[in-house]
């Protein structure tokens, strides 16, 4: 196997790595552009575009690490503070990530874009691998929640009465429906806790046994003489 040969492999497998770390991260409008004919620093160029700072760094985090798994050095990164705006040198091939403001104003295609390299059935089926697989996701989710949609929620107030009133025993009914015992009076609360003053007994007179009766009043002399004396009654005449 000659040495071009080999190099020829290793660019093919360099790209490969590269853009399975753009897709990876989701990286929009990729495309490889063959430069050997226009530098003889690198042989291709790739760009793809972050839609936010955030991206353009997962992106070229992902290339990196994608290179190294490969089994190519690591590669060197400049422009990942500003993250506008990431060249990701990874030797024989340079990949530009660009927010698509800036790859619009600068317009590399224009620059290294005299010989687009198409994809190859391998790569080209491994993004179609992966894209098919999110639609499949995406396709799956759409219809549970069809089917959620379809089916008719039961009413929320059979649901509320089933978890809300627990089955109760016969007594705990019976004690719930029993009237209350009236409540006392403050008055009667207050008395209740006082006993009732005894009642007293009547006095009853005493009876002396074997009493001496009181002797009799005779009528005085005195008033023996004072008394007038009774006239005799009249004979009635004939």
């Amino acid at each position: 196997m000659t040495s071009e040969s080999t190099a020829k492999k290793d660019i093919q497998k360099l790209q490969r790595a590269i853009v399975e770390g753009l897709e990876d991260v989701k990286g929009q409008d990729i495309v490889v552009f063959n430069t050997a004919d226009l530098s003889p620093l690198f042989e291709r160029v790739i760009i793809a575009s972050g839609t936010s700072n955030r991206q353009t760094k997962a992106l070229a985090n992902s290339v990196r690490d994608a290179v190294r798994e490969a089994g190519f050095d690591k590669p060197r990164i400049e422009g990942e503070d500003n993250g506008e705006w990431i060249i990701i040198d990874c030797g024989a091939a340079v990949a530009h990530v660009m927010q698509p403001v800036i790859r619009q104003y600068y317009r590399l295609e224009e620059i290294w874009g005299a010989k687009p390299v198409r994809l190859k059935s391998g790569e080209a089926k491994a993004v179609a691998r992966k894209t098919a697989g999110a639609k499949t996701t995406r396709a799956a989710a759409g219809a549970k929640d069809a089917a959620s949609a379809e089916v008719p929620a039961k009413p929320a107030r059979k649901v509320a009465r089933k978890t809300a009133t627990p089955a109760t025993p016969p007594a705990a009914k019976k004690s719930a429906t029993s009237k209350p015992a009236p409540r006392k009076s403050a008055a009667a609360a207050a008395g209740a806790g006082k006993t009732a003053p005894a009642k007293r007994k009547a006095a009853l007179p005493k009876v002396v046994v074997n009493a001496p009766k009181p002797a009799r009043k005779t009528a005085s002399p005195t008033a023996a003489a004072k008394a007038p004396a009774r006239k005799p009654a009249a004979k009635k005449k004939a």
